[in-house]
């Protein structure tokens, strides 16, 4: 990626993040005049920037999956601290952002460990080296925060109470949510354990929820961020339902952008004259785990 383009990507990242935090800003609690959605929306940013420049300065990206969890986090501790500065703290506040907060952190000590075990994380391999385009990236990091968590946020924040519980979503929210932290948690350990063995380097994983879908462990993901907005929908009116686009964002991000997308094509690649491979392309889902086996 060029300068040009990394600066304009930059860019454009700040303005959906803008847009979204003005627009989701209504009806949120206000402290001193700012509306505290927005204040939070912030923070991802902000913990991104500052760790980009040692980051920058040693050309590594073992930090990056953990500030993004450290950004989850604070963002959550912060946005609790600053509502109860306005109003008494609602259990709905209270319980979203604790599901946010036990799935970063487990998901990002998850991926620090594993970068650090495997030395590197090669997508980082050219544009750690190039000052923008790494800027880019780690600006595009408090996006993938803020963006994921914003209904979330929003619910944390916003001026109306509903009694948790008391509306059917948020069972059904809280339902799936464990059903996805539950199924991203085994598939990823599922699949650490089938690495861990010499014997598999050369091999594709074909057994436990890998056998039900070819990546169990991002169904689970958006699941539970799915889960999450349900539980916050109750408590959203007008412009903030813009904040519903959370767990599209995630599902557009890891099937087309990321995740699946890249180590599909990695994957075709590498088995491509592997039978076996063929045969688990056809028959096994690439994200619902399928209920019956042949």
């Amino acid at each position: 990626m060029t300068n040009k383009a990394s600066i304009l990507s930059i860019i454009a990242t700040l303005s959906v993040g803008l847009i979204i935090g003005y627009v989701g800003s209504v009806g949120s609690l206000v402290l001193n005049g700012y509306p505290l959605f927005i204040l939070c929306a912030c923070i991802p940013f902000i913990i991104h920037w500052i760790v980009f420049i040692p980051s920058m300065i040693k050309q590594t990206e073992h930090y990056f999956d953990l500030m993004g969890s450290i950004s989850y986090v604070m963002t959550c501790v912060v946005s609790l601290y600053l509502v109860a500065l306005s109003t008494d703290l609602s259990l709905r506040s209270i319980i979203i952002a604790s599901l946010i907060t036990i799935w970063a952190i487990r998901l990002g000590s998850f991926l620090f460990l594993r970068v650090k075990r495997e030395g590197r994380d090669n997508r980082f391999n050219v544009m750690k080296t190039k000052f923008w385009w790494f800027l880019f990236t780690w600006t595009l990091g408090g996006l993938w925060v803020f963006v994921t968590m914003c209904a979330g946020l929003a619910a944390i924040t916003s001026g109306k109470n509903v009694d948790l519980f008391s509306h059917p979503l948020d069972i059904i929210g809280l339902s799936l949510w464990l059903i996805g932290f539950v199924t991203e948690v085994i598939a990823d350990n599922q699949k650490s354990r089938f690495r861990s063995n010499p014997d598999n380097a050369n091999n594709f994983i074909n057994e436990g929820l890998w056998k039900r879908s070819r990546h169990p462990n991002y169904f689970g993901e958006i699941t539970l961020w799915l889960g999450i907005t349900l539980m916050s929908l109750p408590v959203l009116s007008g412009l903030q339902l813009i904040t519903l686009i959370s767990p599209v964002f995630v599902f557009i991000l890891l099937t087309k952008i990321s995740g699946v997308s890249m180590q599909e094509a990695r994957a075709k690649k590498k088995w491509k004259d592997n039978e076996a491979y063929q045969e688990y392309l056809k028959n096994t889902p690439m994200l619902i785990p399928k209920l019956k086996i042949k």
